[in-house]
C-alpha cells in the first residue's frame, strides 16, 4: 500500500495525525500533513484508511 497527501488539498486541519500520529507529520508553520511513509506494511493499512476518511479535504490517498 501506499499513502500520499496532495499538498493542493490538505489545509491543515490535522485531524489525520490525530488519527494516525505515526503516519503522518505536520508541518510547524501552517500544520499540513504529510505522510512519512509512502509505502506502508499492510497491518497500518486500516489505520491509514481511518486517517483518510477523517480529511475533510479528501487529501489523502491510498492505493
Amino acid at each position: 500500500m501506499k499513502v500520499k497527501v496532495d499538498s493542493e488539498r490538505c489545509q491543515g486541519h490535522t485531524l489525520c495525525a490525530m488519527a494516525a500520529p505515526d503516519l503522518f507529520e505536520l508541518s510547524d508553520i501552517d500544520g499540513h500533513a504529510t505522510a512519512t511513509l509512502e509505502d506502508l506494511p499492510a497491518h497500518l493499512g486500516r489505520t491509514a484508511q481511518e486517517a483518510s476518511r477523517s480529511c475533510p479535504e479528501q487529501a489523502i490517498t491510498i492505493t
